[in-house]
């Protein structure tokens, strides 16, 4: 039996810290086996990197780094077990922690022995995730199961499942599941990557929505923000002769001052709610389609199939608003009073069918984009997965993970984004036989706008304007992050 009161240097019994500032005692007497004693004072000890007796923020974070965890399990871990609030640890307090949270390991541990034999195997596994509301498959459980087992049993005990888990500051089994999501806090300002995959206890307990909503109000700032560069871009594209940034700048600021760089970008943000809620229920939807009755996880290749068809659906819901946006992004001064007032003028002129030039292309960019942004994503995931299997990757690397893989996807699919804001942005009047002040008298398509492109201008003229684009993703993933971060706390949610 030890007595485990407050001590400074690993419990010297005084009940205080080497500073001598009294602290209220955070147990009593352990009987405590001396093999356990051993052990954690083990841990203790290569915890303690200065040998001073106390843990605090630097030792935990240097020492959990040589176990495979990250510095964010150390900031958590530190809150959790300093009850005092000293802001280090002491053996005591790390000894009534850890024994706490053990018995917390052996409830969890009870659970996935289903069959009590005292090992836990993969189906079992699977199961008690499933039970949970998490979907894993046999491959990312077994890589679980892999990771704990030390003998090689492809079982795991009580004892591997303890140390796998002892200086992880949760008992939960839904923090052993590693969700990568991007796409409901990463805004670049494309609407065409697959949506995100929630939990069944995340769409029960309503996580779901708030989650959505963080993710539209930090696309709303994040577009604000890059919404000059995004207007730069567009301009770009129209143009059919090369045009330097700077002079297309100029010329925007003369016309229409500072204000007008952000002219569009209101539709633009006020387009982001009904389509990420139409794409979510529409990805939903399709996945149930897919799986049936089956509540397995899906493959890469159905999630493509699911996201596209949800973007399909999206795209189709809230094109017009495409539309819109592009003609107030490239109005001249005075030319619509208002959304309204634009969309009742083109209507007037143009027809119904205006709402809806360079819908072809657009669709068709979603295959490439999704397929390329969904496939790079889950590749440099699986690359990160294989040689840091135990630690939780930052943010920042999620971010740059989704970032370039959304960035790949805009690049191979922009000959068709181009097409399709040219389209767009060319006004065609009913009835109308002879050209007058940039009307067209033959109305164009994407195969001879493609055509014109690359005899007047060459294969270069598909990407103009793709430099703003590449120019905003740093400044735009950066506040997605920040912005979503902070208001999702405001919802009640984390970022994982």
């Amino acid at each position: 039996m030890v007595n485990l009161n407050l001590g400074g240097n690993g419990g010297s019994g005084n009940g205080n810290s080497d500073n001598g500032q009294a602290y209220p005692p955070v147990h009593y007497l352990h009987e405590l086996p001396q093999a356990d004693e051993e052990r954690l004072e083990r841990i203790f000890k290569k915890l303690d990197r200065d040998g001073n007796g106390r843990i605090d923020i630097h030792d935990l974070s240097a020492a959990l780094k040589e176990f495979g965890l990250s510095h964010q399990y150390a900031e958590r871990f530190l809150k959790q077990s300093d009850q005092t609030e000293s802001g280090d640890v002491g053996l005591a307090e790390f000894i009534h922690y850890v024994r706490e949270h053990e018995k917390n390991l052996r409830l969890q541990f009870t659970h996935l022995d289903k069959n009590k034999d005292g090992k836990v195997d993969l189906d079992e596994l699977i199961l008690a995730f499933k039970e949970l509301g998490v979907e894993i498959d046999n491959q990312e459980a077994a890589k679980l199961l892999k990771r704990m087992d030390k003998d090689g049993s492809l079982n795991i005990d009580y004892d591997e499942w303890r140390d796998f888990l002892l200086l992880a500051p949760s008992s939960d089994l839904h923090e052993l599941v590693k969700y990568w999501r991007h796409s409901t806090y990463l805004d670049i300002g494309e609407d065409l990557n697959v949506p995100d995959d929630f939990t069944q206890s995340e769409m029960q307990s309503g996580m779901w929505w708030r989650h959505l909503a963080a993710g539209g109000f930090a696309g709303a700032v994040s577009r604000t923000c890059t919404a000059p560069l995004d207007r730069l871009k567009v301009f770009l594209q129209v143009q059919s002769t090369k045009q330097r940034i700077s002079d297309c700048l100029q010329y925007m600021l003369k016309e229409g001052g500072v204000q007008s760089l952000w002219r569009g970008n209101f539709i633009n943000v006020l387009k982001i709610a009904p389509e990420s809620a139409i794409k979510f229920a529409a990805y939903e939807q399709v996945k149930r389609l897919i799986r049936g009755n089956d509540k397995r996880q899906l493959s890469i290749y159905e999630r493509f199939v699911a996201g596209a068809c949800a973007g399909g659906v999206s795209q189709t819901a809230i094109y017009p608003l495409e539309v819109l946006k592009t003609r107030l992004a490239l109005r001249k001064t005075g030319q619509y009073s208002s959304i309204l007032d634009a969309a009742t003028k083109i209507y007037r002129r143009e027809g119904l069918r205006s709402f809806y030039r360079g819908y072809i292309p657009n669709m068709l960019g979603i295959i490439p984009y999704a397929g390329i942004d969904l496939a790079v994503y889950e590749t440099l995931k699986k690359k990160y997965l294989s040689h840091h299997e135990t630690e939780q990757p930052s943010f920042w690397l999620l971010l740059a993970c989704g970032s370039a893989s959304s960035t790949l996807g805009q690049v191979c699919s922009y000959p068709l984004a181009l097409v399709r804001t040219r389209l767009q942005a060319q006004a065609v009047t009913i009835g109308s036989q002879n050209p007058a002040d940039g009307i067209a008298a033959v109305e164009p398509n994407m195969t001879n706008v493609f055509k014109r492109i690359l005899q007047t201008e060459g294969p270069l003229g598909l990407y103009r304007g793709i430099t703003p684009n590449f120019i905003k993703v740093l400044p735009a993933v950066s506040i997605s992050y920040v912005v979503y971060e902070y208001s999702s706390r405001a919802l009640g949610v984390n970022m994982t």
